[in-house]
């Protein structure tokens, strides 16, 4: 019989992470806090581990040292994040689902849930943010489009549940995704 937790994210791997991806501002450390605790489990916002990590803001680092220093950075306290035995909901960054090393570490430890979120809806909840690297443009709107662009099939690819966000409250997400979450841990269990 394989395995089954109900408060994570999936059978027959063992207990896995529940983990989030989407653009910037899409949610996912909003209803990655409300999501564990509804499925009482321990919450990680990952953009916080590497500031302690780091010792410093993102967009300090980020300013200081670029993309690709950060992005180092990123793959590895994702790496050790998901290699912990501990099962979690964490929340990522943006573009953690960039480096192939990161999508295939997703794909082994978590049941991946990408949050859609259209870039004209999130050039207006990011309006005013000075706080995201790259975001910090003469047109925010366009550079969330062409972000988008670029990642939206990545996430596709990587995720196991995709929910839209659109006219959804935080807490109508959090019930849709737990609920998705167990009717797939459902499928998979007659499945066998």
């Amino acid at each position: 019989m394989p395995d089954l937790n109900p408060k994570a994210g999936t059978v027959g791997r063992g207990a896995v992470c529940i983990t989030l991806i989407g653009m910037p501002g899409c949610g996912k450390s909003t209803i990655g806090r409300q999501l564990a605790r509804l499925r009482q489990l321990p919450f990680l916002d990952t953009d916080h581990e590497i500031e302690r990590f780091l010792g410093c803001s993102i967009r300090e680092f980020f300013d200081r040292e670029g993309e690709p220093a950060f992005r180092d950075v990123e793959q590895r306290v994702l790496s050790e994040t998901l290699a912990a035995p501990q099962v979690r909901v964490i929340a990522t960054g943006g573009g953690s689902v960039l480096r192939p090393a990161n999508r295939a570490t997703l794909k082994a430890h978590a049941t991946v849930v990408y949050l859609h979120t259209h870039p004209d809806d999130l050039a207006r909840r990011l309006s005013r943010d000075t706080q995201r690297p790259l975001l910090q443009v003469a047109d925010p709107r366009q550079r969330l489009r062409d972000l988008y662009a670029v990642r939206d099939p990545i996430y596709r690819e990587v995720a196991d549940i995709v929910v839209d966000t659109a006219h959804k409250s935080a807490p109508m997400l959090v019930n849709l995704i737990s609920m998705q979450l167990d009717m797939s841990a459902g499928a998979r269990e007659d499945a066998k």
